[in-house]
């Protein structure tokens, strides 16, 4: 194995007239969990069936492993690939514990892992029920189980918090830490920005099929410049003095009511604007800093629908 997991090199994809995928490039790299962020019709999942091999590139390479996708060795990378779809569809008549056997004799894993894997992701109770039975986010959790089978070194998750509750989202983390803590590497996608932006080291936000950022949440931030937004409780009747103080700076942003000011400014003047208001101590009940949040950055980047 190389230690560079996937290189997607100025990867087009075409279906018929419609261009899904146009020059994307992305290098996952060993170990990490990266984010695969874009509205609907962005091409996300798209990039998701090149990078499992499913469907055919139109143009560029996909490399996993330092093993092409279209390449007859890619077969045996791919039995080291857990991959969750956005929706896992299973057969309602078994029961779980025959599911999870069911997919472990189609990677070959020793059917031995099977009773281990659904206590650990929650399902330990419901194993002998049938799947007809079990609730969206019962079945989630089965197809998260199904993806830990064989210990794979490559996660590919699609919207794979569906359906769950907020137990069941901080138990799929904490599960997927540990696998990320034994070396694998995680590629997630998620509508929920909120959920995934302090999870990821690394995302690409997709739009129109181009891919237009990626890097770490603060190296985005510093690109796009947004405003932190720091926000200042006062002690009533101390508005016009608070005002007053910022009135001549210049690049702030300053709205009061309330008892509450709302000062926007680039993350360079925090500094400053925090030492003018240690000048104001006597009026300054509470202070919070707000600084972009990935939403904002998604937005900020032509993002439109998560």
């Amino acid at each position: 194995m190389t230690s560079v997991p996937i290189q997607v090199n100025e990867v087009t994809k075409r279906f018929g007239d419609v261009q899904a995928l146009d020059g994307v490039s992305l290098t996952v790299g060993q170990g990490e969990m990266f984010g695969l962020i874009g509205h609907n019709g962005a091409g996300k999942s798209t990039l998701f069936k090149l990078m499992l091999g499913l469907i055919p590139v139109s143009g560029g390479d996909v490399r996993v492993h330092g093993v092409s996708t279209a390449g007859a060795g890619f077969r045996d990378v791919r039995r080291r690939i857990g991959y969750l779809p956005e929706n896992f569809v299973t057969y309602d008549n078994l029961t779980g514990l025959e599911v999870l056997r069911l997919f472990a004799d189609l990677k070959r894993v020793p059917r031995r892992e099977c009773e281990g894997l659904l206590e650990r992701v929650g399902l330990g109770a419901a194993a002998g029920r049938r799947v007809r039975g079990y609730s969206k986010g019962m079945r989630q959790r089965l197809g998260f189980a199904q993806v830990l089978l064989g210990n794979p070194d490559l996660i590919f998750l699609d919207e794979p918090t569906n359906g769950l509750d907020a137990e069941g989202i901080h138990d799929f983390y904490r599960i997927l830490r540990e696998v990320q803590g034994m070396g694998a590497t995680i590629v997630i996608t998620s509508h929920i920005l909120a959920e995934i932006q302090e999870r990821v080291d690394r995302l690409v936000i997709l739009s129109s099929g181009r891919v237009a950022a990626q890097g770490t949440i603060p190296q985005l931030r510093a690109q796009l410049v947004l405003p932190s937004v720091i926000e200042v409780s006062l002690h009533p009747g101390y508005q016009q003095e608070v005002h007053g103080a910022f009135a001549s700076a210049e690049g702030l942003e300053m709205r009061v009511a309330d008892d509450v000011a709302r000062i926007s400014c680039p993350p360079s003047e925090k500094v400053a604007v925090l030492q003018v208001l240690s000048t104001l101590a006597h009026a300054v009940r509470d202070i919070s800093i707000r600084e972009p949040s990935l939403e904002d950055l998604f937005l900020g980047y032509g993002g439109h629908h998560a």
